[in-house]
């Protein structure tokens, strides 16, 4: 079974650095293309040479648990759902328990899944999230149990416990260093002038490729 084959990251001078993993014979430089595991862990404006290695390792290891589900379940939607989780459940990443906070402190997530079948198009979504480990579950269930196909605050909070999603307290999902981040963003917006360029949040995505060899 090949292990995650690709990582890439963007120029670091004036630019986003950007973290991807692909995984998959695609990525092996096999004949056969099918299938492939992309996860992109985002970019940030500047990191540590450490961080940048815990970064890596944790895109490789969400693209290897979404590779393996394929395998093994031969589902996009379980792979990609897989895939994330274990980007939501890593503090170096800006989802799950180390999401950005919002202007009062607080953690607001925002997650999506699509169906790969190709057919419906459907797809569920969920956003301003809280107290929810893994909004990733939460979109699943919106793509395969409700009626609509995105929820938004209390009426994801509603959903989530009419299915019997598990809560976390929402101060578990605080990190010291968003809160840090927070007040330095505070008190730059305090300074900045007019017209300066706003700073940009990374953000996470996970695909599955379905891939015909030629």
């Amino acid at each position: 079974m090949p292990s995650p084959s690709l990582f890439s990251q963007g120029p670091s001078t004036g630019q986003w650095p950007k973290f991807s993993v692909e995984t998959g014979p695609m990525a092996a430089g096999s004949a056969n293309m099918n299938p492939v595991v992309v996860v992109h862990g985002g970019g940030v404006s500047s990191i540590s040479k450490d961080r940048k290695e815990r970064v890596h390792q944790g895109v490789v290891r969400a693209a290897t648990v979404g590779y393996n589900v394929l395998k093994e379940v031969k589902s996009v939607v379980d792979a990609v759902e897989g895939a994330v989780t274990v980007l939501e459940d890593d503090t170096e990443f800006n989802t799950g328990c180390q999401s950005v906070l919002n202007v009062n402190g607080e953690v607001e997530m925002d997650a999506s899944i699509h169906s790969m079948n190709g057919k419906d198009l459907s797809v569920g979504a969920v956003s301003a999230v809280r107290c929810t480990a893994n909004p990733i579950k939460l979109a699943r269930l919106v793509l395969e149990q409700a009626s609509h196909c995105i929820l938004t605050d209390q009426g994801a909070e509603k959903f989530a416990a009419a299915m019997g999603v598990p809560t976390v307290p929402g101060q578990q999902l605080v990190t010291e260093r968003n809160i840090k981040h927070l007040e330095k963003g505070k008190h730059q917006k305090g300074a900045q002038k007019p017209g300066c360029q706003k700073e940009m949040l990374f953000h996470i995505t996970c695909s599955v490729l379905e891939a015909k060899a030629t």
